[in-house]
C-alpha cells in the first residue's frame, strides 16, 4: 500500500488492549482530539497492523490473557514492535505496574510508562510529547491539556508503581495511614484526606478507590481550586446545548462521568459558598439537573474530597457550611508531612531515583552518603512532592556515577541543621538529634540497624523518632 502522508501518519495512533472499554474509552478521547486512532485486542492484532500502516504513536497493554499480571507478553509485544523498521514511539500501559517492569519496559524501548487508571490530560500530554520528541509537529492537541497534567502530575509524588498507587510507607507514622484505607476502602463511606500540599492526598484517593468495589469503575477527579464559580455548575453538573453562549454542544458534567465509580474533589475547601448547597443536595440525594436542563438525573458515585485547610476553623469562620463538612467527614484520612516520616526518606527517594532513571534514560548506582545525609536534613517543606522533584534535578545535574549532595541543589537553611554543625554551639537534644541523622543516613534510613549502631532498644529509638520529628 502507498505509505500515508506524513500529516497522517502523524495523527495515526496505535492502540493496544484486550479490553472493549479500554479501547473504546481510548478511542474517544483520542479521536475527540483530532487524532486518529486503530484499535487492536491482541499482540497479534497489534503486530498486524504495525506492519500494515505507519503510526506516529502506539499505546500498549503489557497483560492481554486474563489471569496474567506479570507484564510479560506486553515486554514481548514491545519487543516485537521495537524491531520493525518503522517503529513508532511505544507507551506502555497496565493497572498491575512495578517500578521493576517500568524500568524493564523502558529498557526495552518503550517511551513513557501510563498506570491504569489514567488522567485523561496525562495521556494527552503524553501523545503531544512523545510525537514532539520524535520531530512530529502536531497541531491539535490543546497546551491546556499538559497543563493540567503537570499541575495534576504533582500529587502523584508519593506513588510507589503498584496496582492503585500504594504509597512508599515504613515508618510508624504512616501505619495508620495504610491501617484505614485497608479498613474503609472497601466501603462506599466518604473520606476526607486532609494533609499539607505535597503529601500525596490523590494517591490516598487513587488507593482508596483501588481498595474498594468500584475500582473497576472510572475514578474522576476535579480540581475545586481550579473551577471558577461561573464554570463550576457546568463542571460538575454538566450543561445541555444551547445553556449558555458557548454551550454548542451537550456536556457530561464529572458527576455523571463517575457513576458507579469514585469522585475525588481536591482541594475542597475552595468550593464557593453560594455552591455549597447544591453540592450537599446531590450527596444527600444523588440527584442533580445539567445546566438548561429541567430534567433531574440520578449518579451513584463514591465521594472522595481532600484539603489542605482546617475545615472546623472555615465552618466557624462562615466559609464553609458545616452540615456539607458532615456528609464529607464520615471517615477522616490525615497524611503526615514528610518531616514526621523521615524514615521513608531513602525508600522514597530510591523510588523516585528508579522512576527518573527510566524516564531520563540515565544510568546512576544510587545516592552517596553525602547525598542520604543532605535528604535526611532538609525539612521538606514542599514534603514528598519535594522530594521527588529534588531527585528529578539531582539525575538531571549528576555528573558522576552516583548522586551526590551538589546534585540536589537542596537549600542550606530550609534543613534540620547546618551541613556541618558545632558541637559547642548545640543543646544535648540537638546533638543526640544529630547522631540519629547521622545513623540513619549512614544506614540507608533502616531504623533497626542505626538503633542497633547506637547501642538502643528499637523502641527507645522509634521513641526518639517520634520525639525529633524524623
Amino acid at each position: 500500500m502507498p505509505p500515508a502522508s506524513t500529516q497522517t501518519t502523524n495523527r495515526r495512533i496505535l492502540v493496544a488492549d484486550d479490553l472493549p472499554a479500554i479501547r473504546d474509552a481510548l478511542r474517544l478521547l483520542l479521536k475527540g482530539e483530532g487524532y486518529l486512532p486503530t484499535l487492536a485486542s491482541s499482540p497479534a492484532e497489534t503486530l498486524a497492523a504495525a506492519q500494515a500502516e505507519d503510526f506516529g504513536l502506539a499505546f500498549i497493554d503489557l497483560n492481554y490473557t486474563r489471569d496474567t499480571t506479570s507484564g510479560r507478553e506486553g515486554l514481548d509485544l514491545l519487543s516485537r514492535l521495537i524491531a520493525l523498521e518503522n517503529v513508532p514511539p511505544v507507551v506502555v500501559m497496565t493497572a498491575w505496574a512495578t517500578v521493576d517492569l517500568a524500568v524493564e519496559a523502558m529498557r526495552r524501548g518503550a517511551r513513557d510508562f501510563i498506570q491504569k487508571p489514567w488522567e485523561n490530560a496525562r495521556v494527552l500530554a503524553t501523545a503531544r510529547t512523545q510525537l514532539e520528541l520524535s520531530g512530529i509537529q502536531h497541531r491539535n492537541v490543546r497546551l491546556e491539556a499538559e497543563n493540567r497534567f503537570l499541575r495534576d502530575d504533582c500529587e502523584d509524588a508519593a506513588r510507589s508503581s503498584g496496582p492503585g498507587g500504594e504509597f512508599v510507607a515504613r515508618s510508624a507514622a504512616m501505619r495508620p495511614v495504610l491501617e484505614t484505607i485497608a479498613s474503609v476502602g472497601p466501603s462506599d463511606a466518604p473520606v476526607l484526606i486532609t494533609g499539607e500540599n505535597g503529601t500525596g492526598k490523590g494517591v490516598a484517593a487513587r488507593a482508596l478507590h483501588a481498595a474498594s468495589g468500584r475500582a473497576a469503575k472510572p475514578l474522576v477527579s476535579v480540581n475545586m481550586g481550579g473551577l471558577s464559580e461561573n464554570v463550576f455548575e457546568s463542571e460538575l453538573f454538566g450543561h445541555v446545548r444551547g445553556a449558555f453562549t458557548d454551550a454548542k454542544t451537550d456536556r457530561i458534567g464529572r458527576f455523571e462521568l463517575a457513576d458507579g465509580g469514585t469522585l475525588f474533589l481536591d482541594e475542597i475547601a475552595n468550593v464557593p459558598l453560594a455552591q455549597q448547597a447544591k453540592l450537599l443536595r446531590l450527596l444527600e440525594t444523588g440527584e442533580f439537573e445539567r445546566v438548561g436542563s429541567s430534567r433531574t438525573q440520578r449518579a451513584d458515585v463514591r465521594l472522595l474530597s481532600a484539603t489542605n485547610a482546617d475545615l472546623p476553623a472555615e465552618v466557624a469562620a462562615g466559609r464553609f457550611r458545616q452540615d456539607l463538612l458532615y456528609r464529607l467527614n464520615t471517615v477522616t484520612l490525615r497524611l503526615p508531612p514528610l518531616r514526621e516520616r523521615a524514615e521513608d526518606i531513602p525508600a522514597l527517594a530510591a523510588h523516585f531515583l528508579q522512576k527518573h532513571l527510566a524516564r531520563y534514560r540515565k544510568r546512576l548506582a544510587g545516592l552517596d552518603e553525602g547525598a542520604t545525609a543532605a535528604l535526611l536534613y532538609h525539612s521538606w517543606p514542599g514534603n514528598v512532592r519535594e522530594l521527588d522533584h529534588a531527585i528529578e534535578r539531582a539525575v538531571l545535574l549528576a555528573t558522576k556515577d552516583v548522586v551526590r549532595a551538589a546534585d540536589l541543589a537542596l537549600a542550606q537553611d530550609s534543613g534540620g541543621g547546618p551541613a556541618a554543625p558545632s558541637l559547642e554551639e548545640m543543646s544535648l537534644e540537638d546533638v543526640e538529634k544529630f547522631l540519629i541523622q547521622k545513623a540513619m543516613a549512614r544506614h540507608g534510613g533502616k531504623a533497626a540497624a542505626a538503633a542497633e549502631a547506637l547501642g538502643l532498644s528499637r523502641s527507645a529509638f522509634y521513641r526518639r523518632l517520634q520525639q525529633y520529628g524524623l
